[in-house]
């Protein structure tokens, strides 16, 4: 068994590499989709070169399910999956050690994640034909038996509480939830995990969520790898086996939609570092919204495109006023934040945030120029292939398309969609989904008083870790 072990460890780089080889070479893959008795929606693309799998399980299980006394249930029910599973079926009960060798043993890895929208549970194996099959069947067990041992949620608990406390010293962590309750304001999408919420997060509460949002019928599970599409079905099967069936699988409760913003907020925070932290943004429109790649395009000259940005030539090149300033979409389910990000020195501050707003106000005023956007247009077409150029990205792609309900050809189609957007549609775009009047602004760490008109907010002592928002979002 070790030796199986070994080998199973070193081999997966290596066809991760040639995968990678083979696939520039290829064109776009074809995606086949079924749905299953159960309800299970599947996607698979068929890579019969390699002999290797990876699946994603997606579930409407997100965060922005979480009760707002309770926000941290999804991440921390998703985390406890690895901590062992339950006697089944004549199987006996592992404890998270055992399940870890059991994982080793295999040369596999599976694990489970929460993000604001999904939970997700991720498989990855050799499809050797000793292997696969205990590789699902295990698989099978934690996604479908969990055990959610109590005193192991006590001692994870105990961890994330001195993690939330070493994030409430940094600025980035302070700026982003005070920039995220200021643009979702009751949305879930704002809810941020914090010792208080964690106290209230019992055992029963994960057993709960699985109970009512784990189900076969809710499952949209995406497959990249070396089987047939029996194979797939079959291994779906397999996979969400344990799973309750749920009675009819009624429609899980509405989330209401992010509201815009009625106002522009100005918020200071004081704080004791080298750098202030800067933040200006507001809701910005779902992954499903028809301008999309307008957007998409758009913001890559604004502030998406690095040092070729609008923002960063204006911030960072001709006033050297940030090492690095940048924007981002972070479309979902439902509308996620458009944010400009930068850290300048404190007294700076004033004059980046207006250099940033004339930026941002000009670009939504006028839009690209020709040159811009044939410049944006051959960097994203370009760039193309190397979002498909891996098994976990192109599985990534394949989870998208189905967890958004995008066209199966959507791959095929991306780069004539990138290619027909105009200048018009840019502007157009941006101006119905931005208003740079009402813009929330939160600067941390800046020394000046903030103007008399400002809101100020002083972070809580029991307000939680968040980190700076990262630029871009998605998988393509």
């Amino acid at each position: 068994m070790i030796a199986i072990k070994k080998i199973a460890i070193h081999a997966i780089p290596k066809l991760a590499l040639a995968l990678f080889l083979a696939q520039n070479a290829a064109a776009t893959p074809a995606i086949a989709h079924w749905t299953q008795a159960s309800g299970a929606q599947v996607y698979l693309v068929e890579s019969p070169g390699i002999p290797m799998l990876d699946v994603e399980i997606d579930f409407d299980a997100g965060s922005r399910r979480d009760p707002r006394e309770k926000a941290g249930l999804a991440a921390v029910t998703a985390d406890m999956v690895s901590a062992g599973v339950r006697a089944q079926g004549g199987a006996p009960a592992l404890d998270e050690n055992a399940l870890s060798e059991a994982w080793a043993d295999l040369g596999a890895s599976f694990g489970a994640a929460a993000s604001r929208d999904r939970m997700s549970f991720a498989l990855r194996t050799l499809t050797f034909p000793d292997l696969l099959p205990k590789a699902v069947q295990l698989a099978a067990r934690e996604l479908g038996a969990p055990s959610f041992p109590h005193a192991i949620w006590q001692r994870n608990r105990q961890r994330l509480d001195a993690a939330l406390k070493e994030a409430d010293t940094r600025p980035g962590t302070i700026a982003g939830r005070a920039f995220d309750a200021a643009v979702y304001g009751d949305h879930p999408y704002g809810y941020d995990m914090t010792a208080a919420t964690l106290s209230r997060i019992s055992v029963a509460d994960m057993q709960a969520l699985y109970a009512s949002e784990i189900q076969p019928c809710r499952a949209k599970v995406s497959l990249v790898g070396a089987v047939t599409r029996e194979q797939a079905d079959a291994l779906v099967r397999t996979l969400l086996s344990r799973l309750p069936a749920g009675e009819g699988c009624a429609p899980l409760p509405a989330i209401p939609q992010v509201q815009p913003l009625v106002k522009a907020r100005d918020i200071r925070i004081p704080f004791d570092a080298a750098q202030a932290h800067l933040l200006i943004g507001q809701p910005g429109f779902r992954r499903a919204d028809p301008d999309y790649f307008a957007l998409r395009v758009g913001d890559y000259i604004l502030g998406g495109g690095g040092f070729a940005s609008r923002l960063s030539e204006e911030v960072r090149q001709k006033r050297a006023l940030s090492y690095s300033v940048y924007s981002a979409f972070s479309p979902g389910l439902d509308a996620g934040a458009f944010t400009i990000a930068l850290q300048t020195r404190p007294d700076q501050a004033d004059e980046a945030l207006a250099v940033a707003r004339g930026v941002l106000a000009r670009f939504v005023a006028d839009g690209p120029t020709e040159a811009e956007l044939k410049a944006a247009k051959d960097h994203l077409i370009g760039g193309f292939p190397l979002l498909l150029d891996s098994n976990r990205k192109l599985l990534g792609n394949v989870a998208n398309i189905a967890w958004y309900g995008l066209p199966l050809d959507y791959l095929d189609t991306w780069t004539a969609q990138v290619q027909k957007v105009s200048a018009a549609e840019v502007r157009a775009a941006f101006q119905r989904k931005l208003q740079p009047d009402r813009m929330v602004t939160v600067v941390v760490g800046a020394t000046r008083p903030a103007a008399a008109s400002a809101t100020r907010a002083a972070p809580a002592a029991s307000e939680p870790a968040h980190a700076t928002m990262p630029p871009g979002a998605g998988h393509e």
